[in-house]
C-alpha cells in the first residue's frame, strides 16, 4: 500500500506541474486580454478638469507643508482617472530621483502644455511654486470656461440644423411619395414648387443617394481635414471663420481673452517677453493670431515695442493694442494684460448670450420656413383643383 501511494505521488507530481504552468499560461493570456494597454507618456491626454483639480490640491499640499514628492504620491492614490493617477506616481518617482518638477512634466507634452512647463520652470526659479500652480489652475479654469461658453454658442445652431434637415428627409421619404401617388391619379398640372419638391423626393429616395450622401460627405471631412492640416489652408479657413457675422467676432474675442489671461500670468511670473508670446502662440487656436504673434516676435527681439509689433497685424483690435500700449509706457503691461483678460472674458460672456437670444427666433424661422415650404408644396394642387371645380 506504502509503495502504491508514492508510486501515485511521484507520478501526479508531473501532472500537478504541467495543470500549473497551463493555469499561468491562461492567467497569462487573460491577463493580457482584458488588461487595456497604458497609452505612453507622450500620447496620454487628461481632461482639463482633473488638470484644475490635480493644480489645486497640489498647490494645497505645498502650503500645508508637505513634500512635493510625498504630496504627489499622495495625489496619486485619490485620482479617479487611473493612467493620471500612474502618471502623477511616476512624476514623484522622478522627484525622488532628483529631478525637477519642471523636467518631469515634460515627459508628458499632452497633459501639461509648454505654458504650465514655462510657469512651473519660472516658480521653481523664483521660489513661488505653490502660487504658480494656484494661477495655472486659474488659467486652466478659465480657459475651460471660454471653450465650454463658445461651445455652448455653437452647438445649439448646429443641433437645430440637424433636427430641422432631419425633418425635411422624413417628409420627402415617407410622406412626399404618398401624396406623388395621388397627384398621378387625379391627372392635374402641378405647380412648379410641387413639381420641384416631388423631383427631390425622388432623388432622396433613390438607393443612389443613401450610398452617395454619406460618402460625399466623408470625403469632404476628409478633404477639409487635410486643407486644415495645412498651415496655409489652415491661414485660409480662420481668416474666413474670423468674417463670420456673430461668430466671428465672438471667437476673436476669446481669442484675445486666452492670450491675454496667459501673457499676463507669463509675465507676473517673471518670463521674459518673448518667451511669453512664443509660448502664448501654443495658447492660441486661430492661425491668425498665432502668425501675428510669430512676426511680433521678430520685431520686438528688433528693439521695437510689443504695441507696434501687434498693430501691424489688421486681426488685432485696436483696442487691445491701445491698452497694451499704455501698459508700456506706465511700466503695468502685466496688470493691463490682466484688465485686457478681464474685460475680454466679459465681452464673450456678453456676445454668448445676445447670440443665443439672436438665434433663436433666426433658427425658429429657418425651421418653419422650410418645413412650411414643403407643406405650402404639397397642398398647393389642391388648392387649384378646388378653384377649378369652383
Amino acid at each position: 500500500m506504502a509503495g502504491y501511494g508514492s508510486k501515485r505521488a511521484s507520478s501526479g507530481a508531473p501532472q500537478n506541474t504541467q495543470a500549473k504552468k497551463q493555469e499561468s499560461t491562461l492567467s497569462k493570456i487573460l491577463n493580457f486580454e482584458l488588461t487595456p494597454s497604458k497609452p505612453s507618456p507622450k500620447n496620454l491626454t487628461v481632461p482639463q478638469a482633473d488638470l484644475l483639480v490635480f493644480f489645486r490640491q497640489l498647490s494645497v499640499v505645498l502650503q500645508s507643508g508637505v513634500p512635493l514628492a510625498q504630496g504627489l504620491e499622495l495625489l496619486s492614490e485619490n485620482v479617479t482617472n487611473k493612467n493620471f493617477g500612474d502618471c502623477i506616481y511616476d512624476i514623484s518617482k522622478e522627484l525622488s530621483a532628483g529631478n525637477d518638477l519642471s523636467s518631469s512634466l515634460k515627459k508628458y507634452p499632452k497633459v501639461f502644455k509648454p505654458i504650465m512647463v514655462g510657469l512651473i520652470e519660472a516658480g521653481e526659479a523664483g521660489g513661488i511654486l505653490s502660487k504658480v500652480l494656484e494661477r495655472i489652475a486659474l488659467l486652466v479654469e478659465a480657459q475651460a470656461k471660454l471653450k465650454g461658453e463658445i461651445t455652448g454658442a455653437l452647438i445649439y445652431p448646429v443641433l437645430v440644423l440637424v433636427l430641422a434637415i432631419s425633418v425635411s428627409l422624413g417628409l420627402l421619404i415617407f410622406i412626399v411619395p404618398k401624396f406623388k401617388t395621388m397627384f398621378d391619379g387625379m391627372g392635374a398640372e402641378l405647380p412648379s414648387l410641387t413639381n420641384w419638391l416631388l423631383i427631390t423626393s425622388q432623388i432622396v429616395t433613390t438607393p443612389g443617394f443613401a450610398i452617395g450622401a454619406p460618402v460625399a460627405v466623408f470625403t469632404f471631412v476628409f478633404l477639409f481635414r487635410g486643407f486644415y492640416s495645412n498651415k496655409e489652408g489652415r491661414l485660409i479657413v480662420d481668416k474666413l471663420i474670423l468674417q463670420i457675422p456673430l461668430f466671428g467676432d465672438l471667437i476673436l474675442r476669446s481669442e484675445m481673452a486666452a492670450m491675454s489671461d496667459t501673457l499676463s500670468t507669463l509675465t507676473n511670473a517673471g518670463i521674459p517677453l518673448v518667451e511669453g508670446i512664443d509660448r502664448c502662440i501654443g495658447a492660441c487656436s486661430n492661425e491668425v493670431i498665432r502668425r501675428a504673434l510669430r512676426n511680433s516676435i521678430s520685431l520686438i527681439e528688433q528693439g521695437q515695442e510689443l504695441s507696434y509689433a501687434l498693430s501691424l497685424a489688421k486681426s488685432i483690435p485696436r483696442l487691445f493694442i491701445s491698452m497694451v500700449k499704455i501698459g508700456e509706457e506706465t511700466g503695468a503691461l502685466a496688470f493691463m494684460l490682466d484688465n485686457l483678460a478681464n474685460f475680454y472674458k466679459r465681452e464673450v460672456e456678453e456676445t454668448v448670450s445676445k447670440l443665443t437670444k439672436a438665434m433663436e427666433p433666426m433658427i425658429i424661422f429657418v425651421v418653419a420656413g422650410i418645413v412650411g415650404t414643403i407643406v405650402i408644396a404639397l397642398y398647393l394642387p389642391m388648392f387649384s383643383l378646388i378653384q377649378n371645380v369652383g
